[in-house]
């Protein structure tokens, strides 16, 4: 029982960690919350399912369209919605509270486009676990967690090795000054929402794989991402990542005890403990994004 609850935790704790971690490089150089993440990312999942199931393309050449698109819608909504509230010095409570329709606005266009029934991709069929340390675990989670585990390393070399990861966190640590030696904050804020919407559609893509699809599943896994983003440090990528990784290791081993429909419950109590006596999550990072 422990093995299983420690790989289903895992398991878990990579999809959150990958809308955690999108999340983070967004908010870490934008400064306000991008409540809309999870459900673009759910669009994601929607469209490997009009590019594969529907269309007929390539899985891997569907999957590359779909993360090409979340990157695109990313940057779309920034320079239409955010940059133009920007320019009119609107405070973040106003970027909050337009995300917040943002986000209404996608789940009522996937309703739209696809209908309300859920949607199944059906690429990879239901098969017998491979047996790991005593539990089971399918070839599909095997490859949610190594594809996570990938692009945290493409993430880590993004934010240390690059000029445009650098820049951000230049920008993260003071805009003001960064603007002064070059490096522009409107290009940044717009390479923040084109890289972190492709990690969310990333996490689509995983999502509609393992589970079926329904418009408003979004915003609940946006709340977990969020979540895990504020336990490991709202500020830090890293931190975002090991965040998602306890709150799913604390959701699933909550229910070894408690009725699995206490789940949620179990990751709201978490997170309500974080911010009553670590409010700064685990890398204590509020300022800064951290490669």
């Amino acid at each position: 029982m422990f093995s299983q609850l420690l790989i289903n935790g895992i398991i878990a704790g990579a999809i959150y960690a990958l809308i955690a971690s999108g999340f983070s490089l967004i908010y870490s150089t934008n400064r306000f919350v991008h409540f809309a993440h999870g459900t673009v990312s759910i669009f994601g999942g929607y469209l490997l399912y009009w590019f594969y199931s529907l269309l007929g393309l390539d899985f891997w050449l569907a999957a590359l369209f779909s993360v090409a698109s979340t990157a695109l819608i990313g940057y779309l909504l920034n320079k239409i919605v955010y940059s133009s509230l920007r320019k009119r010095k609107s405070s973040p409570s106003i970027l909050l509270i337009a995300s917040v329709g943002i986000m209404i606005l996608i789940e009522a266009l996937m309703l739209f486009l696809f209908g309300a029934d859920v949607k199944t991709i059906g690429l990879i069929p239901v098969s017998k676990g491979l047996m790991l340390f005593g539990a089971f675990i399918t070839p599909l989670q095997v490859a949610i967690v190594a594809t996570s585990a990938i692009l945290f390393i493409a993430l880590y070399l993004l934010m240390n090795k690059t000029k445009v990861g650098k820049a951000m966190r230049a920008v993260s640590d003071n805009k003001d000054v960064a603007e002064i030696v070059g490096i522009s904050a409107e290009k940044i804020y717009s390479w923040s929402f084109i890289f972190g919407s492709a990690i969310a559609g990333v996490a689509g893509i995983l999502i509609s794989l393992e589970q079926n699809l329904e418009p408003t599943m979004g915003t609940a896994l946006m709340v977990k991402g969020f979540a895990g983003a504020i336990i490991g440090g709202v500020g830090s990528v890293p931190g975002a990542i090991v965040g998602s990784l306890f709150l799913g290791l604390a959701e699933n081993f909550g229910i070894w005890y408690l009725p699995s429909g206490y789940k949620d419950a179990i990751a709201f109590l978490v997170l309500f403990i974080f911010l009553l006596f670590k409010p700064n999550g685990i890398f204590n990072s509020g300022k800064r994004v951290n490669g």
